[in-house]
């Protein structure tokens, strides 16, 4: 990544507006929804006006949310005394600035041309807003940041990359002011920095904190001051609350950990606060019993038993009602999301949740013997279907949707006695009991069995097809033991399983093992 020191953009050929003209300069800034875009263009075609230049500003709307980013297009030149013809939107190999809010909108605007090698300064912000495609992955969806970073360089003539967004935090704005001081830092633009910092104070009651946020950045893009770094993680041990009556047994539990190996610890110790915060000290008693079990077929360096600790924790804590509506209202949520979007005591936030309860969602959130009874009396799906089964928004920042959400949670202590515990729990036994015999003779299979709980996530129809995925790799078990590269195949088999959606990677993966497993 090449960060701006300050040296002046080279000069780039561009279209022009006449004989004694410079010629035009187009712009191109890629923004999500929320960022100022739209006031981070205007600010851009007020510097340009202020100078005498004359300039047009057109947009084109991206896609809800995260889906899409819109693209604000400048285009603007000196005024000759002559009317420029402006084009209202840019064209691949025809941009002289591209600005983008975040790391892989710069990207997606060097994969579709908007970046060119010899022409284009790019102005981007390092940091990283998670793409709709990198969530709804079966696996780690996440962007290699680097590959993205290496590909600007490649591809700009020029890169300003920092993080803008822990810029426009630190001086309590947002990341549009930001924008503009790399802008004006970068020297792509003909503009001394006082005219921007002009068009910033009129911009109104935020001005102050734009113009920290604008001087910030200008600093940084011109070597006046180093680039804000990376946060160190935090490698502080997270805490568990835990009331004062229940002090002597989560201590019991914390002995126990004592006695696994060194290299266990710390994975079971995460393992034991997440089942505990979940459900109960006894919860997280089961818990402990499963990890020891697992290390008495254990030795050095323990892979499986670490496998074992991290796994079990998922598969003993899965997604139901009682948990989604538990986390929604913690205090805890209500200060990440404020502090994430920037607001202050002093303003509203309404938070809006989507729930689109199944009936079998409904059901297994019942007694054992309740749930089964409607789910085997007729015409009761079809009832439920015809009825209930639609989206439902819960407002959780009301006071009627977040006691809605409240007392759904609260029945957590019943959480044993209902009938998605019972599935869940049944599930979770044969897993773990078909682990326990691999151990005894090929522990690398069994360490890849336990990691197979990791295709197994969400809940409504996103944990139905996690369990059917599972159900496909598990299937191949019969296929695999007594082979030497059985743990091989049964890894490629899960990361084929994550690789995509539909599953069509796990078929050819499973056709493989397939052509080559034993008759019978």
């Amino acid at each position: 990544m090449n960060i701006q020191t300050g040296k002046p953009a080279p000069r780039i050929a561009r279209r022009s507006p006449g004989p004694d003209g410079e010629g035009i300069i187009t712009l191109a800034a890629l923004a999500v929804g929320g960022q100022g875009g739209g006031v981070l263009t205007n600010w851009i075609v007020e510097v340009a006006e202020e100078n005498g230049w004359l300039a047009q500003s057109t947009s084109v709307a991206g896609v809800a949310q995260r889906t899409g980013a819109t693209i604000y297009y400048v285009e603007m030149c000196r005024d000759t005394g002559r009317q420029p013809v402006f084009a209202l939107s840019p064209a691949p190999g025809d941009v002289d600035i591209l600005m983008a809010s975040e790391l892989v909108e710069a990207g997606r605007a060097v994969m579709r041309g908007f970046v060119t090698p010899g022409r284009t300064t790019l102005i981007a912000s390092t940091h990283r807003i998670p793409a709709v495609s990198e969530k709804i992955a079966p696996g780690d969806g996440r962007t290699d940041s680097s590959a993205v970073i290496k590909a600007m360089g490649i591809a700009a003539d020029h890169v300003v990359a920092f993080d803008l967004e822990a810029l426009a935090k630190e001086s309590g704005t947002v990341i549009s002011a930001t924008l503009l001081g790399a802008l004006a830092g970068s020297n792509a633009l003909p503009f001394p920095r006082e005219s921007y910092e002009e068009v910033i104070r009129r911009s109104g009651k935020t001005a102050e904190a734009s113009l920290r946020g604008f001087r910030r950045a200008y600093d940084c893009a011109t070597g006046a001051a180093p680039p804000p770094q990376p946060l160190a993680e935090d490698k502080a041990k997270p805490a568990l609350a835990v009331p004062a009556k229940l002090k002597k047994p989560w201590q019991a539990l914390e002995a126990r950990l004592h006695t696994l190996p060194t290299e266990v610890q710390e994975m079971a110790r995460l393992g034991l606060q997440k089942v505990v915060d979940y459900q109960d000290i006894a919860y997280g008693a089961e818990y402990l019993d499963m990890i020891k079990q697992i290390h008495t077929l254990d030795h050095a360096p323990f892979d499986m038993t670490i496998a074992a600790a991290k796994y079990c924790a998922r598969a003993l804590c899965y997604d139901d009602i009682l948990r989604v509506a538990d986390l929604k209202t913690r205090s805890s949520r209500f200060r990440r999301i404020r502090a994430e979007i920037g607001t202050t005591d002093a303003q509203l936030l309404r938070l809006t949740e989507y729930f689109h309860p199944r009936f079998e969602e409904f059901t297994t959130t019942l007694p054992r013997r309740l749930g089964r009874w409607l789910q085997n009396k007729p015409g009761t799906a079809a009832f439920y279907t015809r009825h209930f089964d639609k989206g439902r928004r819960i407002r959780s920042t009301s006071l009627g949707g977040f006691l809605a959400l409240w007392v759904v949670s609260t029945l957590r202590p019943w959480r044993r006695s209902l009938l998605r515990h019972e599935t869940e729990m049944a599930h979770v036994r044969d897993w773990f009991t078909t682990v326990l015999r691999l151990a005894r003779t090929d522990r690398a299979l069994a360490a890849e069995v336990l990691a197979n709980y990791r295709l197994i996530k969400g809940y409504s129809d996103t944990h139905m097809r996690g369990l059917s995925k599972f159900a496909r790799v598990m299937g191949s078990l019969s296929m695999l033991e007594g082979r030497a590269d059985a743990a091989d195949w049964m890894r490629r088999l899960r990361t084929a399983a994550l690789a995509d959606e539909k599953g069509k990677a796990l078929d050819g993966a499973l056709t493989t093992v397939a052509s080559f497993a034993k008759p019978g």
